[in-house]
């Protein structure tokens, strides 16, 4: 991902909460076999390791056709993004453009044996059953934890320590605030381009770049 000095996110406390709010990751491996390797999952941080590390499982096959463990894989993770009309700018000739926020995560993957897998599956079932009015756990009965137990066969636990990431913040920080209102509004209104999640983005960037300078 080409860098631009404006749009550069370097703080690992950035990703951190990138990877919190949106954990469907892609991983990527090139491989000996396949070459390039594609696959999707949900992430969880492990919020007690000193850097970032990231802990998820895959379905078998894949950690074969990955080659898990073998080679560096890259994690990405994709933020809130969309279209931005010059039409929002002002009366002076511009382009088109998209803002977004995203993470390049490289890392090569610790298989994790079968208890451990477990937990981890358990706690990536906590995690997105929590806001549930009724969380269903993976554990919650005997008959569901039997099932569990079953199917967590069919599945590779991983654990990915980071060692490097690039990742990238383009909210219109070349903009003018006046320019910058301008979007917002338009992101959160009712055109064919709105965007509150986008918008929301946006608002907290340039609030922190306000009182970064203040």
């Amino acid at each position: 991902m080409r860098q631009n000095p404006s749009f550069t996110l370097a703080s690992e406390e950035g990703v951190k909460r990138l990877i919190r709010e949106h954990p469907w990751m892609t991983i990527v491996s090139m491989t000996d076999a396949a070459g390039l390797v594609a696959s999707h999952y949900p992430v969880l941080l492990d919020e007690d390791a000193s850097g970032i590390e990231l802990l998820t499982h895959v379905g078998r096959p894949d950690e074969v056709v990955h080659e898990l463990g073998r080679h560096e894989v890259m994690a990405i993770v994709q933020g809130p993004h969309g279209y931005i009309s010059p039409g929002w700018y002002d009366a002076n000739p511009a382009v088109p453009t998209w803002n977004f926020v995203t993470a390049h995560l490289y890392g090569t993957p610790e298989v994790l044996g079968a208890d451990e897998n477990l937990r981890v599956l358990e706690a990536l079932v906590d995690h997105f059953e929590d806001p549930m009015p009724e969380p269903r756990r993976m554990r919650g009965t005997a008959e569901n934890s039997a099932y569990a137990d079953r199917i967590a066969t069919g599945t590779v636990g991983l654990r990915i320590p980071i060692t490097r990431f690039v990742a990238k913040n383009k909210m219109s920080q070349n903009r003018p605030a006046e320019t910058v209102d301008r979007i917002i509004a338009e992101l959160e209104g009712d055109g064919p381009y709105a965007n509150p999640a986008l918008a929301g983005e946006m608002r907290r960037t340039h609030e922190a770049l306000r009182a970064a300078r203040a």
